[in-house]
């Protein structure tokens, strides 16, 4: 039953969606928008990603917690960085931050997180996972930031998704 209808409620969504938009239920709308309900997940299904395990549930809580406080300092250092740009300039750089994360979950969650935060841009990842790009608003000890985004980051995305 799951090859032939491996997302049920995304079948009857697409169903819906395509009536709605069509804003008629006559046979053939009814006959189409089904045929796209049945045989679009099936298209797709090699698209989908692999099913997640998470290791570590509690520890997923903890980081989203210090990424709210995170996302929280970054805004109060980032504005007063845009507000003493005319004193100081920002030091802004592109820095390389080696990585050990190589589930592509985890790198998923690890590119939101980067993208949450103000003042980080994720901006390439290397074809081997192993280097990320990233670019800072402001940074005055590169070490130092390196340090703080694997520990507070890297680690715990390692432990919860591999």
């Amino acid at each position: 039953m799951t090859r032939l209808l491996p997302a049920p409620l995304l079948s009857l969504s697409l169903w819906a969606l395509w009536l709605l938009l069509n804003l008629s239920l006559s046979a053939g709308n009814l006959l189409l928008g089904a045929m796209l309900g049945l045989l679009a997940p099936i298209m797709f299904a090699p698209l989908r990603p692999l099913p997640v395990r998470i290791g570590k549930p509690w520890l997923a809580v903890r980081l989203f917690f210090l990424v709210g406080r995170d996302v929280l300092v970054s805004n109060l250092t980032v504005a007063w960085g845009v507000l003493r740009a005319g004193q100081r300039a920002p030091r802004s750089v592109f820095i390389k931050i080696p990585l050990d994360l190589h589930d592509a979950h985890g790198l998923a969650a690890l590119a939101m997180i980067c993208t949450v935060i103000p003042g980080t841009v994720w901006s390439e990842l290397a074809l081997d996972r192993s280097v990320l790009l990233m670019h800072v608003f402001d940074l005055d000890d590169e070490a130092q930031f390196i340090e703080h985004f694997k520990g507070t980051y890297e680690r715990p995305l390692m432990e919860i998704f591999q």
